[in-house]
């Protein structure tokens, strides 16, 4: 059987979920391979959480990968990279089901003997997101030897075997990722709420402008019956270029308003794989409620978002 894996917070279908409204591609659907190149790469080593690249057209569709470097197996005290292939929600109509076969590629950039992965997958409205936790151990990459990692670089990718047939071609893309102390920019806005119950499902907080763009706290009180859902939700202005983006790294926090020991999540994001992002299981109501946790004070609570500005693209 194996050893049975498990990545950080995000199982097979992770927590922290991208929703977006971007049109259909106009990549060529012959395009087959996609080709994400990250720089100062040794500045994700720290990070818990996803990393995203931005979204890519292939096969009529858009896509965008995630990496996390702290997958662990049980058992294991190892970490472990983990690779997931999402298709953004607008490209798939809810009666339809994608096929899709695929494989996860981590680049040897100095010999060519390339780390592969395939996963087969039906992807659908519900089901948007699918991959390999555990694909290589963290240390292996870092060799020298190994050829992954080079002048400070790494190179993932995704090959599609079958949606469609197509030729096999390439397009790439490259982040530019900064250390996270030297984040050009930096806001934090904190959402002071007096009546949680007062709340709609969803709810937002007042809108706050920031790098050019208009953000906002989006909060389901309850979501499944069980759980509180929270996410950060971005307007992006019309006069900014679809080519252009930028890398975010955001915190969203529920404060402990007795002790400081407050409930957070993490994640790195680029504005263009799409407009809101967080997680539909943030914190149990169980816990939530809990007064000792000091979470919900009486009806009052605070919640905290700091966006950081990491890279920027302009086309």
């Amino acid at each position: 059987m194996g050893n049975s894996c498990v990545t950080g917070a995000c199982r097979r279908n992770p927590e922290f979920l991208v929703r977006s409204n971007v049109a259909p591609p106009s990549a060529e659907q012959s395009q087959t391979t996609f080709k994400w190149s990250i720089d100062d790469f040794s500045s994700l080593l720290d990070m818990e959480g996803w990393t995203y690249s931005g979204v890519f057209g292939i096969m009529g569709l858009n896509w965008y990968l995630m990496l996390n470097l702290k997958g662990r197996k049980i058992g294991d005290e190892n970490e472990y990279v983990s690779l997931m292939l999402g298709l953004v929600e607008s490209s798939v109509k809810p009666d339809n089901i994608v096929k899709a076969c695929f494989n996860f590629l981590i680049y040897d950039q100095s010999y060519g003997k390339h780390n592969e992965h395939q996963v087969s997958y039906n992807f659908h409205s519900s089901s948007t997101i699918s991959g390999t936790s555990c694909m290589v151990p963290l240390r292996t990459l870092k060799k020298q030897s190994s050829g992954f990692f080079v002048n400070n670089s790494c190179i993932f990718g995704v090959e599609f075997i079958k949606v469609v047939i197509a030729k096999v071609n390439t397009i790439s893309q490259t982040f530019f990722i900064h250390k996270r102390n030297t984040c050009n920019e930096t806001k934090t806005y904190t959402w002071h709420i007096e009546d949680f119950f007062a709340l709609k499902n969803p709810d937002y907080s007042p809108g706050f402008a920031f790098g050019g763009y208009e953000w906002s706290i989006k909060i389901y009180p309850v979501c499944d019956g069980n759980h509180l859902s929270l996410y950060l939700n971005k307007k992006t202005p019309s006069s900014l270029s679809k080519d252009s983006g930028d890398l975010v790294e955001f915190t969203l926090s529920i404060k402990d308003q007795e002790r400081g020991k407050h409930k957070k999540a993490i994640a790195r994001v680029s504005t263009n794989t799409g407009s809101t992002w967080g997680s539909n299981k943030f914190i149990s109501l169980e816990d939530f409620k809990d007064a000792s946790n000091g979470y919900l004070i009486k009806t009052k609570c605070c919640i905290e978002a700091k966006v950081a500005i990491v890279d920027s693209k302009s086309e």
